[in-house]
């Protein structure tokens, strides 16, 4: 199964035009999101610091653990994304392993990259 297919009928899409942001840094986040049309930056402390394709994942901290985003999502072109709520979250989680261990893959592999850029910054 396709990581994108376990949304595809979740209605709850989210339209957003070129340049304009999906949410912003330091405010509260709830919500999980899926890139389904199109391409968006992550930007962290005005640094783009991944670019976010269909079947990407993005504000998986704030649904794991609410809080204030640690990153700014804008639209590179019009994107669609599908909105994924706790309920939705701890439903997937219950049915699908594979989704949980998915989710789990993008927190390490975004925690490794930002350590990566730590320690690249500290040698300058």
């Amino acid at each position: 199964m396709v990581f994108f297919e376990l949304f595809s009928n979740n209605p709850d899409i989210v339209t957003i035009e070129a340049g304009q942001p999906l949410f912003v840094e330091g405010e509260e986040g709830k919500l999980m999101y899926v890139l389904s049309v199109g391409s968006a930056e992550v930007i962290v402390k005005n640094r783009v610091v991944e670019t976010l394709r269909s079947g990407n994942i993005v504000g998986e901290m704030g649904i794991v653990s609410p809080g204030p985003r640690s990153a700014t999502v804008v639209a590179k072109t019009k994107c669609e994304f599908v909105a994924i709520d706790d309920k939705r979250f701890q439903y997937l989680v219950q049915q699908t392993p594979f989704f949980a261990t998915q989710v789990m893959r993008v927190l390490a592999e975004r925690l490794r990259a930002t350590d990566e850029m730590l320690t690249l910054s500290e040698d300058v």
